[in-house]
């Protein structure tokens, strides 16, 4: 049987056009050959015939069946152009490509089902002129191309070609499916001009690109752009090698690693070892010392038999051996005994923290329930307050008290719901809730759980972390609070919850109705000296590495530090200050230098550097318009002023200083009183339409609102038409209305304690708020002068002098 016979029977049987084959180069092509001028026309899909190249086709449809019938029985010649789209069954003369090559028959078969197969070879390239009919099939007018020669020795064409062999023999390396025969091929392709051909029949590259190729005429243009399409084609296949080895030495690894633990497990099984079983048999062990319910042991016991049926090399296995592990390290009814002594308790909690009497009693008033009953569900507080009060170290001294285990855990910037509830065990890398994941930590179900930052939880599209926080501090739902992960109801209910917050507008109102609130004020600069004196002094001196006898600080330094140093609520800043004169000291006992052990005031400035706030901007005589006012914020009580000048103009009232929309309606309000209230006040009517005025709220790059600074607007602009000053030394707080009542407001005790640092001597309140100062110790505003009003009337008499 001929080659030819068998490449068309391979043609036959793969039902599919594959090309390349080319007879010994030139051979059977004769240069000086003529052909017809017109000659029947066969469209190609998806290939391009080259000069020399022997391909084999099916033929299908009719009208290519007809004309290479009717081309073989005439002299078996017959142009051959490609189509430009594929997908056109009856190509006409726009569908095809005009350059192509005009081809013999060699051999026709014609098939049983009515087709044909024909192996043709290229022999002139060409190019129609004009399609004379395309009934019954295509015919063309042909003009021959002439082939450019290319001089004898030009060292870039033989350069070209020199480095396409190259190409040529890296590409049938790399490919699959390019028999390595063909390499020998290669070598024995003598005719540059055949090699490029044959080449670019060979490419795996488009057809619009395998016929740009076959019209260049100019041998070194062709033999460039096959050489730039090979280097493309090397790259990818070098791609493909690498991404082929990649993925087989993974294969092979997990095979190996497969085989060789099989290997280990038939040892093991030889010498009497099963590592898995004894897993599992530790497992059982741990389980019959744990006091978990019924249902609890059902599920573990249901998972550990499971667990004995999986194959340890599959993921599932390692997921169910976390999860039983998890289920045993959990302290199911597991409770460390409370200190029940309740004098100790209080003993504890005084040493630790001082003030914060609230707080103290509320967890006494628990224990000794406890105490008295032996069961009680704990209870969910929140300590509210300004921040370096003491709110979250005040938790471990509980715990320390009552002898159970402490967990913190920090709700700041918390968006995650799963981060409360835990993933569900399906998913790759799931863990359960930082709540059980803190009870596993500390070995106890009833443990002191301080939930920090409460106020400032987030929320986004992975969750409300807050709402899943209800069932957590809702004593009749934690009984039984679920955790994804887990997936069994767990007791909460032992746990003291103890939130802490700096604000409670930003809490869920949902979950603010589960806490019992307790406020924790600021400290007076009474409180500030005993906490220095008790705890931050002799802590600072221990971190520094002194003892008492290097250095003494009396009260009138700890309150020069205070006033000049510091202004805060807490006791933080204080602290960092008494850590700055401990550094100096303890440079100065290192060196060996001469230096003052009981510290003076007046030494203070060498250490610390100047005074940083001075109490005289508040207490020394202002300027007729402006009143001192007493403001709440998160970090405790503030003194703010209240500025305001008029100008000839119409009456326009202009608001500055950042204020809210409550703030700028007290100040509409108090205007509107005193204009109404004119005569009584000794105002001439016609003064409010001849003057513009603008009040002020100093620090205008921090937002200020709410209703406390009315009274203090109404006292500003009675000043300002009275061309009176303010009382010196006064500061006030108050709502008003247009009837010119005095109504009350909040944060009294910060306020207050924010006035007697200032060194403020009188302050103005409504008289429901007497209540509130009266909660204040009475040594901590000793020396401040209370005037509690009930109208704007009284307010104007005290400030201003009516």
């Amino acid at each position: 049987m001929s080659l030819f016979e068998e490449l068309m029977m391979q043609n036959e049987e793969d039902g599919e056009f594959m090309p390349l084959l080319s007879l010994e180069e030139d051979e059977g092509i004769n240069p000086d050959e003529v052909y017809p001028d017109v000659m029947p026309i066969l469209a190609l899909k998806n290939t391009v015939l080259f000069p020399g190249i022997v391909i084999p086709i099916t033929v299908g449809r009719d009208k290519s069946i007809k004309a290479i019938n009717t081309a073989y029985d005439d002299d078996r010649i017959i142009g051959v152009l490609s189509q430009k789209d594929s997908e056109v069954e009856d190509p006409e003369a726009e569908d095809l490509y005009p350059v192509g090559t005009i081809a013999k028959i060699i051999k026709l078969l014609k098939m049983p089902d009515g087709t044909a197969t024909a192996i043709i070879q290229g022999r002139r390239r060409f190019e129609v002129t004009e399609f004379i009919k395309d009934d019954p099939y295509l015919i063309g007018k042909t003009r021959l191309i002439e082939e450019q020669e290319v001089e004898k020795g030009n060292l870039e064409y033989e350069a070209i070609i020199s480095t396409i062999k190259d190409k040529a023999k890296e590409i049938i390396k790399l490919s699959p499916n390019i028999p390595s025969e063909a390499s020998v091929m290669l070598k024995n392709i003598k005719s540059n001009s055949f090699l490029v051909n044959f080449i670019s029949s060979n490419l795996g590259i488009k057809v619009g690109i395998k016929q740009k190729i076959l019209a260049l005429s100019d041998p070194i243009e062709k033999a460039k752009l096959i050489l730039r399409n090979m280097d493309n084609e090397l790259q990818l296949l070098k791609l493909k090698f690498k991404i082929e080895s990649k993925v087989r030495g993974d294969i092979e690894k997990q095979q190996r690693d497969y085989f060789l633990n099989q290997q280990l497990k038939t040892i093991q099984e030889e010498l009497g070892q099963n590592p898995q079983e004894e897993d599992i048999k530790a497992l059982a062990t741990r389980a019959k010392a744990k006091k978990w319910s019924k249902e609890v042991n059902d599920a573990f016991q249901k998972d550990l038999n499971k667990l004995q049926r999986v194959n340890p090399q599959v993921a599932e296995y390692s997921v169910l051996m976390n999860y039983l592990e998890l289920m045993l390290d959990l302290p199911w009814n597991e409770y460390t005994k409370d200190n029940f002594n309740l004098k100790k308790v209080k003993k504890v909690l005084d040493k630790d923290h001082f003030g914060l009497e609230k707080v103290k009693e509320r967890i006494l008033e628990h224990l000794a329930v406890l105490k008295l009953k032996g069961d009680m569900k704990a209870p969910i507080i929140c300590l509210v307050g300004p921040p370096g009060v003491g709110k979250t170290s005040l938790g471990r001294s509980i715990a320390t008290a009552l002898n159970r285990k402490f967990v913190r855990m920090s709700l700041g910037g918390l968006h995650d719901e799963s981060e409360i509830r835990g993933h569900r065990k399906t998913y790759i890398g799931a863990m359960p809730g930082r709540i059980l994941q803190n009870l596993k930590k500390v070995k106890s179900s009833n443990p002191v759980f301080i939930l920090d930052e409460i106020d400032k939880v987030g929320k986004d599209f992975r969750g409300d972390p807050s709402s899943a926080l209800l069932e957590v501090l809702d004593p009749e739902q934690n009984t039984t609070f679920h955790d994804n992960y887990l997936d069994l109801e767990y007791d909460l209910s032992k746990v003291l919850f103890i939130a802490t917050a700096n604000s409670l507008s930003t809490i869920q109102p949902a979950l603010l109705d589960r806490m019992e609130i307790i406020d924790i004020s600021g400290y007076s600069l009474e409180e500030k000296v005993e906490i220095a004196k008790q705890h931050l002094i002799p802590e600072q001196r221990k971190e520094h590495g002194l003892e008492a006898k290097d250095i003494k600080l009396k009260d009138p330094v700890i309150t020069k530090i205070i006033q000049n140093y510091t202004r805060e609520s807490g006791v933080r800043s204080l602290n960092r200050q008494i850590a700055g004169v401990m550094r100096n000291t303890a440079k100065n006992v290192a060196m060996e230098e001469q230096y003052n052990i009981t510290l003076k005031p007046t030494d203070l400035k060498g250490i610390l550097g100047p005074s940083r706030f001075s109490s005289d901007l508040y207490t020394e005589q202002q300027s007729h318009g402006v009143a001192v006012g007493l403001a709440w914020t998160r970090v405790g009580g503030d003194i703010l002023f209240i500025e305001t000048s008029l100008s000839k103009g119409k009456g326009k009232l202009t608001l500055t200083g950042n204020l809210g929309d409550v703030m700028k309606e007290s100040a509409s309000t108090a205007l509107s009183y005193l204009k109404s209230h004119g005569e009584s006040l000794g105002l001439n009517a016609e003064i409010f339409n001849e003057r513009d005025i603008h009040i002020h709220v100093p620090e205008g790059a921090i937002p200020k609102d709410g209703p406390s600074a009315g009274i203090t607007m109404l006292t500003a602009l009675a000043s300002a038409f009275h061309k009176r000053p303010v009382k010196p030394h006064l500061a006030m707080t108050g709502e008003i209305t247009l009837r010119g009542k005095v109504l009350p407001v909040g944060g009294i005790k910060e306020k207050i304690l924010a006035a007697k640092r200032a060194g403020i001597k009188e302050i103005i309140l409504c008289k429901e708020n007497e209540k509130h100062v009266e909660e204040v110790n009475a040594d901590y505003i000793e020396g401040v002068k209370f005037h509690f009003v009930d109208q704007m009337k009284e307010v104007l008499d005290i400030a201003v002098g009516f």
